[in-house]
């Protein structure tokens, strides 16, 4: 790599980047890596590895391949998350957003798409279907216990805090 970006995408100097093995799969090896798509960029757009056009009707959903197996790194998650220009303009998005992929998983990343819009939408071969944002986690560790800490909001849920 030449440091210049390419289909490698910018080099990375931030402190916090982590380093993740990458394993691209025989029905994507023409297809650019992630990358990051401006300098300030969180995610990396994900490339839809379909062989064919996949047309998604509206209210459909389906799995689109990526051709990628990544190692997330222990203390790390990967999330997938819809791509905000696709959902404004076509009604495009991840389902389960964001999807999260565990640091032991080793499967190709696929991407839930649905189609929330009121035409068909075609995914071709290298569209940018969604990102993926590397992010730190916390297992918890449960502590159980008689009561709970009492709060000025207790139990108050789904809207009790108002809209103003």
């Amino acid at each position: 790599m030449d440091g210049g970006g390419g289909c490698y995408g910018p080099v990375v100097t931030s402190p916090q980047a982590i380093r993740v093995a990458v394993e691209v799969l025989p029905h994507a090896e023409d297809l650019a890596l992630p990358a990051y798509e401006s300098a300030g960029a969180a995610g990396l757009d994900l490339l839809a590895a379909v062989e064919e056009v996949l047309v998604l009707a509206a209210g459909a959903r389906a799995l689109v391949p990526t051709g990628l197996k990544i190692a997330v790194p222990a203390g790390f998650e990967a999330q997938v998350r819809p791509r905000s220009g696709l959902a404004l303009k076509h009604g495009i998005s991840c389902p389960n957003s964001p999807g999260t992929i565990d640091s032991d998983y080793r499967g190709e990343l696929k991407v839930i798409l649905i189609n929330f819009g009121s035409e068909p939408f075609r995914v071709e071969r290298g569209l940018r279907i969604a990102q993926i944002v590397f992010a730190p986690i916390v297992q918890a560790v449960w502590a159980p216990t008689a009561a709970l800490e009492a709060t000025d909001r207790g139990e108050g849920g789904f809207g009790s805090t108002g809209t103003r």
